[in-house]
């Protein structure tokens, strides 16, 4: 309940709060210096007397060669002015809530994380993947999910549900995506110095909840084995997702020794105690079983710089970091998998088992407010809904069309007109429909899934951070041929190019995916079609690869 009432929040009203609130401490504290420490009622310390002085002005028996207590000046005179105002009439205060106790900006020293200064807003500066920063001041107590929500108000973004807050770590060649309950401020006070955080799209968060079977293989999943019967994907979810089961994950990794820069394979259990090996081949015996890392003082890192950095065997790698570490190498420790799949069913494991049941709510909480919102907004219906009717606006009021035939046919001539509609546009841009100034050529350029002249390196690598799950996709130019353009697709946790080329018709120029069987006018055309129907594409064209600067 807690949680559902931590989600549900005005994001708006959250802004206009956070203002108000520094407006407050502003207005209420009043200036400060080091020598006269306040307490929490805005009085100043009794440790610090003001000079005696028996005239009402604090001026009168001091000489100008000697130090004046400014905080002790300004407090006599505040005395002052409450002596001489409390003959006139009490105003009320419009506005109690801003200075009230329950709502000041000083927070108590019980609801800060240990070690931080008491002190009711912090400073925390997001990152873009374009490398721009954004200082944002939050209070102590904001979740990482709340802190998207603000972000994706304040940058205009669509709110899917799938942002996220990275942990990114350059100099180690670590980072992780944020779980949703953390509390920012406290992830930052375990951060080192080149810690920062980025601001992304991270649409693999929780697709193990809709698609378990893809991050658990059979052969890793330990009970599967010992039971010798396929897994249903609820049973494997009530496995690990309940307290008294016992599930394990297990199979062959690569580790680096520590001090080293030397790698073995060796065979590895992970359960909720924490990461295990094996000094004995496979042997689950207690005596042949060495832990390595306990979950819950521990973060689990994606390492993105393996092969360069750490000479690691495969470009699979992840990182087991004590929450205490602040950069040691020694601390750290290195793993890597086999393939892509072995990797995320590791990671997945993990964080299942260091939070187990507050991941689901998690991952339910967006799905709950959606029902609530529903009842007070009307629905955004998606074009590709099958609810939508055929209409007939030829007459002086329109009508529905319920003759099959007859909607066929309005929807041909709608089509052919778009197409005389855009050739004509195309006429007038330019002489050829096949240059670069024309309507066709430019359109794709503000849509969020195209990313222009990037490598083909540079789009697996954006691909992997925003989460290798089916349908995935974005759109770049073509670096062999600089008039067609390349689909980069993600399917069953691969990455997938097709070659999209100009074709010409009757002097008109359009794209194709299919060597000229499907044609298209503009890519907007080409990428709306194929997230409808998948055509010579594994899969339809589901999530967007999207880069938004703060």
């Amino acid at each position: 309940a807690a949680l559902l009432a931590g989600d549900d929040v005005d994001l708006e009203a959250l802004v206009n709060e956070m203002d108000s609130s520094l407006e407050s401490l502003y207005s209420c504290s009043g200036p400060q210096t080091e020598s006269t420490p306040l307490l929490h009622n805005g009085q100043t310390s009794t440790s610090h007397k003001p000079p005696s002085s028996s005239s009402d002005s604090p001026q009168t028996g001091l000489r100008r060669s000697q130090p004046m207590h400014i905080n002790a000046v300004r407090r006599l005179q505040e005395q002052e002015q409450q002596l001489r105002t409390s003959s006139l009439p009490a105003i009320p205060n419009p506005f109690p809530e801003l200075c009230s106790p329950a709502s000041s900006p000083v927070l108590s020293p019980g609801s800060l994380p240990p070690g931080e200064p008491s002190s009711g807003k912090y400073i925390v500066k997001i990152f873009s993947e374009d490398g721009m920063g954004k200082v944002v001041e939050i209070p102590a107590n904001m979740t990482a999910r709340d802190l998207c929500q603000l972000l994706v108000y304040k940058s205009h973004c669509v709110d899917d549900n799938s942002w996220a807050l990275v942990e990114h770590h350059p100099l180690l060649g670590l980072e992780r995506c944020l779980e949703d309950h953390e509390l920012v401020v406290q992830v930052q006070a375990s951060m080192n110095s080149d810690g920062r955080f980025l601001f992304r799209k991270n649409y693999a968060k929780y697709e193990f909840f809709r698609n378990p079977l893809t991050f658990f293989p059979e052969h890793m999943v330990a009970w599967c084995q010992e039971t010798n019967h396929a897994i249903l994907p609820s049973q494997l979810l009530q496995n690990f997702l309940a307290t008294n089961s016992c599930p394990e994950i297990q199979g062959h990794l690569y580790m680096k020794d520590v001090g080293r820069k030397s790698w073995k394979k060796v065979y590895m259990f992970l359960r909720r105690s924490g990461l295990y090996c094996s000094t004995k081949g496979t042997s689950k015996e207690p005596r042949h079983l060495q832990l390595l890392a306990d979950l819950e003082d521990s973060n689990i890192f994606t390492v993105i710089t393996g092969k360069k950095q750490h000479g690691a065997p495969t470009d699979y790698g992840f990182c087991i970091k004590p929450n205490k570490s602040r950069g040691d190498m020694k601390e750290l420790r290195m793993l890597c998998a086999e393939d892509e799949q072995s990797r995320s069913c590791w990671m997945t494991a993990f964080r299942i088992f260091k939070y187990g049941i507050v991941l689901y709510q998690n991952y339910k909480i967006p799905q709950q407010r959606k029902t609530l919102l529903s009842h007070f907004s009307a629905p955004v219906r998606s074009v590709s809904e099958n609810s939508l009717v055929a209409m007939d606006f030829s007459g002086r009021i329109g009508r529905v069309i319920d003759n099959p035939v007859e909607a066929q046919s309005a929807a041909m001539e709608e089509g052919h007109a778009w197409r005389k509609r855009t050739q004509r546009m195309n006429i007038l841009g330019s002489h050829s429909p096949l240059h670069h100034s024309s309507l066709s050529s430019v359109i794709h350029i503000a849509q969020l899934w195209f990313h222009g002249r990037i490598t083909r390196e540079e789009s697996h690598r954006i691909i992997h951070q925003q989460g290798q799950v089916d349908g995935l996709f974005l759109l770049r130019v073509s670096q062999s041929n600089p008039k067609a353009f390349v689909l980069t697709l993600c399917h069953h946790q691969k990455i997938k190019h097709f070659q999209i080329l100009p074709c010409e018709e009757d002097g008109q120029g359009f794209f194709s995916l299919d060597d000229g069987a499907t044609k298209f006018t503009d890519l907007i055309q080409l990428v709306e079609f194929y997230q409808l129907n998948r055509g010579v594409l594994p899969c339809k064209l589901k999530h967007p690869c999207t880069v938004v600067a703060l």
